[in-house]
C-alpha cells in the first residue's frame, strides 16, 4: 500500500531519496528502505530499472535493486492472481497471462492477443453452421497444427518454457496443458464447446455434447461429452473408453473428474504444478517456493 497523504510530486521525491539509500551497508536500514519502497508498488519500477542500468553504486546496490524489482513484480503477480480468483468469469487467457508474467513481467499482451486473433481468424474463415462437430474439429486441426504448425514437444516435455503461453505462441511447441489451453481459448471464442479435462499425468480436451448429438447417433453419453481431443497428438479424436484404459494403465481408480471438464482455476493450478516440477528438476529453490505460494492461493 502506498504511503498516505503524498502528492505525486512528493511521492517521486520520496522514492528518489529512498533509492539513494539502497546501498546503505547497515542491513537494518536497508530493510526499512525496502519496506517503504515496496509500499509504492509498481510506480517505483521505472526508477529502479533506470538506476540499475545507469547508476553504478557497487555490486551490493545492483544486487539489492535486482531483488527489489523481482519482489515488486512478484507481488504484482500475486495481486493479479488474487483479483482473477475473485472475478466472476475467471477468463482462461487472462489467467494464463498472469502466470506468464511471473517469468516475463514485461510481456507484450497486445502482441499475444494479436497472435491468438490471427489463428482464430484463419479458422473462422473456414467454419460454418452446417458442419458437424467432427468436421469443425478436423478444420480446426488442419489450420492449428498444419498451417500454424503447433505441435507437442516430447523431447523437452518438462521445460518451464512450455508452461508460459507467450513462449508457446512464439515457438509453436508445448506440453499437453499449454497446447490445450490455447486450443480451447480459440475454440471457445468461435463458440465451439471445447474444454479442458484434467487427467492424471496428462491433459486433454472434451467437445461437449451441447446439441445432444449422441442421442441421434445412439451413443451412450454418461458425461455430456461428444468426444475427446488430444492436442498433444495433433488433435486426434478419441472416446471415453481410451480414458478408461489410460487410467487403468497408470493403476488409478476412474473418477468423474477424469471424464468431465475442469474449472479454469484447476487449469491454472495444474500449470503452476508443472512449473514447480520443472524448477525442482533444475534446483531453482526460490522459484519453487514462490510458485508454491502462488499455487496455494488457488482453492
Amino acid at each position: 500500500m502506498q504511503p498516505l497523504f503524498l502528492s505525486p510530486m512528493d511521492a517521486q521525491t520520496t522514492i528518489h531519496a529512498l533509492v539513494r539509500l539502497i546501498d546503505d551497508p547497515d542491513e537494518s536500514v536497508f530493510q526499512q528502505v525496502r519496506d517503504e519502497l515496496m509500499k509504492f508498488g509498481s510506480q517505483v519500477l521505472p526508477l529502479l530499472e533506470q538506476s540499475w542500468e545507469q547508476d553504478y553504486y557497487g555490486l551490493l546496490f545492483q544486487d539489492r535493486v535486482e531483488n527489489l524489482i523481482h519482489d515488486i513484480q512478484y507481488e504484482n503477480v500475486k495481486s493479479q492472481l488474487s483479483a482473477w480468483l475473485c472475478s466472476p468469469d475467471k477468463d482462461l487467457l487472462e489467467g494464463a497471462i498472469i502466470i506468464a508474467k511471473y517469468q516475463f513481467p514485461g510481456l507484450d499482451e497486445a502482441q499475444l492477443h494479436e497472435r491468438i486473433h490471427a489463428i482464430r481468424r484463419d479458422i473462422w474463415l473456414e467454419l460454418n453452421d452446417h458442419q458437424t462437430a467432427f468436421e469443425q474439429v478436423k478444420i480446426f486441426n488442419r489450420i492449428f497444427f498444419g498451417m500454424h504448425r503447433f505441435r507437442g514437444d516430447s523431447q523437452h516435455y518438462h521445460t518451464p518454457a512450455h508452461s508460459y503461453i507467450n513462449n508457446v505462441l512464439e515457438s509453436r511447441k508445448g506440453n499437453p496443458l499449454s497446447l490445450c489451453i490455447i486450443y480451447s481459448i480459440i475454440a471457445q471464442s468461435l463458440d465451439l464447446p471445447i474444454y479442458g479435462v484434467n487427467l492424471p499425468n496428462h491433459f486433454v480436451l472434451a467437445y461437449m455434447d451441447s446439441k445432444h448429438s449422441s442421442l441421434g447417433l445412439k451413443q451412450e453419453d454418461d458425461y455430456g461429452v461428444l468426444f475427446y481431443i488430444n492436442a498433444f497428438a495433433k488433435g486426434s479424436i478419441f472416446d471415453a473408453n481410451e480414458i478408461k484404459e489410460f487410467i487403468k494403465g497408470i493403476h488409478q481408480q476412474p473418477d468423474r473428474s477424469h471424464f468431465e471438464p475442469c474449472s479454469n482455476s484447476a487449469i491454472l493450478k495444474r500449470m503452476l504444478s508443472n512449473l514447480i516440477y520443472a524448477f525442482q528438476q533444475v534446483g531453482s529453490i526460490q522459484k519453487v517456493a514462490e510458485l508454491q505460494a502462488l499455487r496455494s492461493m488457488i482453492p
